[in-house]
């Protein structure tokens, strides 16, 4: 009678498998391990063993003694511009600048890659996409020439046009401009590299979560904003993430380039790199090798600061959506 009742006889329960451990990992893996040992090696050899040198940012670097011998400072090198009245507004221009190329090249990169997304020629939008991209192997030098080209006040074409309507505007000596021009140059030139990343993870969905929508009379508009923005809120918020480990690193050489030697430009648009890179090139203006380490120092330390604060945020608010 007691045996057939379901559920009143007690069933022994599966063995629990007992961990196994890296090594045997290995041992049941062998080539992925070996093909990885290159990476691994690489990242040894240059990222991790040169971290070492960090200590130069606080001493007073001497080549003829070397790195351990040369006399130690503290922080020294770090009061110098942190100090300084100058490097205080060029870092707060730097992080100005930085989270102001994060928002307009997210804001355009997912907005180009949802576009595209929708355009039904798949050889229209791969002539698209390719016309976009190709900016991006445009190196600097070749964007300050068109950059001259477009705004200087003697024979630049804006100006000449602006002229022509009895406005006589000079965009070298109008300092507020600046951020506008910096940051559609930015955008021009990384907008279709950076929507690869987001055009990948709407065509790699399912086609049916859309064509149920369809069904369901969702217009397009609707579509992009409760299937295809969704999908890639993972992929927006690790990026964004990411991206937060360069606050205070901007792409030096696109001031210098474009803005130069222009001290009334300065005000607006310049940063700690370009700044940097100005006073390695011009004579007797080197910033010495221990300052400079420390400000390369201070940049990195801010980053990591910055990925781990918005890492917690986020763990917190949305843990399935942190990256450790």
């Amino acid at each position: 009678m007691n045996n057939g009742v379901i559920g009143l006889t007690k069933t022994k329960g599966k063995p629990k498998k007992k961990r196994q451990g890296w090594i045997h990992d290995i041992k049941t893996n062998p080539y992925l391990y070996v093909m990885m040992l290159p990476a691994l090696v690489y990242w040894i050899i240059f990222n991790y063993i040169p971290t070492g040198g960090v200590i130069i940012a606080f001493k007073e670097f001497r080549f003829d003694l070397g790195i351990i011998r040369s006399p130690w400072v503290g922080m020294d090198n770090f009061r110098i511009f942190l100090g300084n009245e100058r490097f205080i507004n060029l870092i707060r221009m730097t992080a100005f600048y930085s989270i102001a190329f994060m928002f307009v090249g997210l804001v355009t990169s997912v907005g180009l890659a949802l576009l595209l997304s929708e355009i039904g020629s798949k050889y229209f939008k791969k002539i698209s996409h390719s016309l976009i991209f190709l900016p991006y192997f445009v190196s600097w030098v070749v964007v300050s020439f068109i950059a001259f080209a477009l705004f200087n006040n003697r024979a630049g074409m804006l100006p000449a046009l602006l002229s022509s309507i009895g406005i006589n505007f000079n965009f070298y000596t109008t300092p507020w401009i600046w951020p506008f021009i910096l940051t559609g140059a930015t955008v021009w030139k990384s907008v279709g590299y950076g929507s690869i990343i987001y055009l990948a993870v709407i065509t790699g969905t399912d086609p049916q979560l859309h064509e149920s929508a369809r069904v369901d009379g969702a217009s397009v508009w609707q579509r992009i904003w409760h299937v295809s923005l969704p999908l890639l809120r993972p992929t927006i918020i690790l990026l964004t993430i990411m991206s937060l480990a360069g606050i205070l690193s901007t792409n030096g050489e696109m001031f210098f380039q474009l803005v130069g030697n222009n001290v009334m430009l300065h005000r607006t648009a310049d940063t700690i790199d370009a700044h940097i890179l100005r006073s390695i090139l011009m004579p007797g203006g080197a910033i010495r090798f221990e300052q400079l380490a420390a400000l390369g120092f201070f940049q990195q330390f801010i980053g990591f600061v910055m990925i781990m604060l918005v890492n917690t945020i986020v763990k917190v608010i949305a843990p399935e959506r942190a990256i450790f």
